[in-house]
């Protein structure tokens, strides 16, 4: 079976056609072990990249007598075998195809598959990455020597890949108004002018909106304190609330009825639920340990390490601007808090090590963590990381992104930092409130021995 190699051009990179001269079962299942071959319908041709390696599997599969080149294939550029291949991709301007030969992979592709953005293509045995300067940056730090680029990089490539704007789903467009809406704008007017949060003002609307609906057909100045507790008892035996979300609930309809509407009578001694005594979960130094090398990603394993470092809350990582970090006082400023307070915390010479590489390879511009298209980094994203790092890892099923902040406390208290400190790094307003790690932490508690031991029987 004779193979006819031709040159071709595909976006500025050179390429073999290759043809069997007539049709030939075996041929298709030969040709795919060709490193980064494909078919191009276009020209009716199977493509792979003008490299010496190609030459090399084409003799190999074919034997060297059954190859017919042209001229320019004779001696193609050779490249050696101990490189990673970096070329344009055939189809997508926006789009590099990442080759990592076989014997590169144990100790690479870790690597390559930290590039942001990556997809794997089984088709071709190709990663497909980013055309940007972001990529190209990452390639110059962590593959320097290792990645070989067949093409020259245009200047006016991206910074980074642009991200499309995802619209908002249909059965999400927003809650179903009340008949009474107007009482839920009211309550919403009180909150803002006591400068509560959004998410606070959020919550206690949708609660309000939920207890009105209820009583769809009373105006809300009509309800009275027995049909509020009928209200909760409902919620309590069918949906099973907790007790904090029943909290939460009187403490809308208590402001509704004290703030907008002068009924504080109604709602006095109001009946609140006994809050659980729960402690929170904590993971061991080990498993805080297990958790970072589980991450690959720079971006990622920073954010982790920062809020366990700096015993953050995930709002407050969010929230931190390039100028908050004050690495001269090795201290990060926490503006605007839980209940709107400013405080100063601890930067990790770890953490600021990790930080200075992803400033360097990231670049961003106002927030510390920004997302694809600039702004803030997304909640939900943070949370995916953690929840697959813990995955991978396999520590503490239950543990969440705040479990960081609980381990950072315990385990300075465990080191022998006073409780006082503690409080103030955490930004609690009560030092109850820190008290709760004191019924956790192991420090002492190796060397009390139960009285069975004692016992001789």
């Amino acid at each position: 079976m004779k193979i006819c190699v031709s040159p071709i051009q595909v976006k500025n990179d050179s390429y073999m056609a290759v043809r069997p001269e007539s049709f030939d079962t075996s041929f298709p299942m030969l040709i795919r072990q060709v490193p980064r071959a494909w078919w191009n319908p276009e020209i009716r041709a199977w493509v792979a990249p003008q490299e010496g390696r190609t030459v090399e599997a084409l003799k190999r599969l074919f034997g060297t007598d059954n190859l017919v080149f042209e001229k320019e294939h004779e001696a193609p550029a050779e490249i050696p075998a101990d490189k990673i291949i970096v070329s344009r991709h055939a189809h997508k301007s926006d789009t590099l195809s990442i080759f990592v030969p076989p014997l590169l992979v144990p100790q690479h592709l870790a690597t390559v598959k930290n590039i942001h953005g990556r997809r794997w293509n089984a088709a071709q045995k190709t990663w497909e990455v980013p055309y940007t300067r972001l990529t190209l940056r990452f390639l110059a730090q962590y593959l320097l020597g290792i990645a070989h680029l067949t093409f020259t990089p245009d200047e006016n490539i991206p910074e980074q890949s642009a991200y499309p704007v995802r619209q908002a789903l249909p059965w999400k467009e927003g809650p179903v108004p009340a008949k009474y809406e107007a009482a839920v704008t009211a309550l919403e007017e009180v909150l803002m002018l006591k400068r509560y949060s959004w998410r606070t003002i959020k919550a206690y609307k949708n609660c309000f909106r939920q207890f009105i609906r209820h009583y769809d057909d009373i105006k809300p100045r009509q309800i009275t304190r027995k049909q509020i507790d009928q209200y909760v008892v409902g919620l309590i035996r069918e949906r099973h609330i907790s007790e904090s979300h029943q909290n939460q609930i009187l403490s809308a309809i208590k402001m509704f009825y004290a703030e907008v509407v002068g009924q504080e009578e109604k709602v006095l001694n109001i009946i609140r639920p006994k809050r659980s005594q729960k402690l929170p979960q904590v993971l061991t130094e080990e498993e805080v340990i297990r958790l970072l090398q589980a991450t690959d990603n720079l971006k990622h394993r920073c954010i982790l390490m920062l809020v366990y470092a700096a015993g953050l809350r995930l709002s407050e990582v969010l929230n931190l601007r390039i100028a908050d970090l004050q690495p001269g006082q090795r201290r990060i400023f926490i503006r605007g808090g839980k209940g709107k307070k400013d405080r100063c915390t601890l930067l990790s010479d770890k953490a600021l090590l990790a930080l200075q590489e992803y400033f360097r390879l990231y670049k961003p511009v106002e927030w510390v963590f920004e997302g694809p298209n600039g702004g803030q980094y997304a909640e939900r994203s943070v949370q995916n990381i953690f929840t697959k790092a813990k995955q991978i890892s396999g520590i503490n099923p239950y543990a969440t992104v705040h479990t960081l902040r609980h381990s950072f406390a315990t385990h300075l208290l465990e080191k022998g930092v006073d409780l006082r400190y503690i409080q103030e790094l955490l930004g609690h307003e009560s030092s109850k409130t820190t008290e709760i790690y004191t019924h956790i932490t192991q420090k002492a508690m190796d060397r009390i021995k139960s009285p069975l031991d004692d016992l001789e029987f």
